[in-house]
């Protein structure tokens, strides 16, 4: 199983101010990869010299939206690869915090649509010790198939109609 992290090959790419790297960490489900994703990873990447992603358990996904369709351990091989990422790993299935006092970031993103209050969740970093700042990633891309719920519609409707409208 691929509990540890996992690392890109990529590697890190540069330094900064006195020698110490800003680590930042990335969260979310990752279920059927798409553009609106790398979008996120991507421009959180920007704001440090290393990625951390933690990929959402089924278990834990399941409890606030329908089930993953791609299992954790294939959500997690995926987002390892991509170029933007230093670091991949699973989440915690009992406290979503637990992995952050082995990571310790600096910045902690989240996507535009993530249902998390900034002020709330600093606090509870704040509370754990943890003094990560909290940035939500307000860019998104526009396009029809960038939401995970519309690739599923998208596909399901191909299905039924075979791309023709009754």
């Amino acid at each position: 199983m691929m509990h540890e992290l996992l690392r890109n090959g990529d590697g890190v790419r540069h330094m900064c101010e006195e020698n110490k790297k800003v680590r930042v960490l990335a969260t979310g489900t990752f279920d059927i990869l798409h553009p609106g994703h790398l979008m996120y990873l991507e421009e959180s990447r920007k704001l440090g010299d290393e990625l951390y992603v933690i990929v959402s358990r089924d278990k834990n996904v399941s409890r606030r939206k329908r089930k993953p369709i791609i299992p954790e351990e294939q959500r997690l091989r995926i987002v390892s690869a991509l170029k933007c990422v230093d670091y991949a790993m699973l989440g915690s299935e009992h406290d979503i915090y637990e992995p952050l006092y082995r990571i310790k970031p600096d910045i902690i993103t989240i996507g535009y649509d993530q249902r998390f209050d900034e002020e709330e969740l600093e606090n509870e970093l704040r509370r754990r010790g943890i003094n990560s700042k909290v940035i939500r990633i307000n860019k998104k891309e526009e396009c029809r198939l960038c939401k995970v719920e519309s690739i599923i519609s998208y596909i399901l409707e191909e299905m039924r109609y075979g791309g023709k409208k009754e």
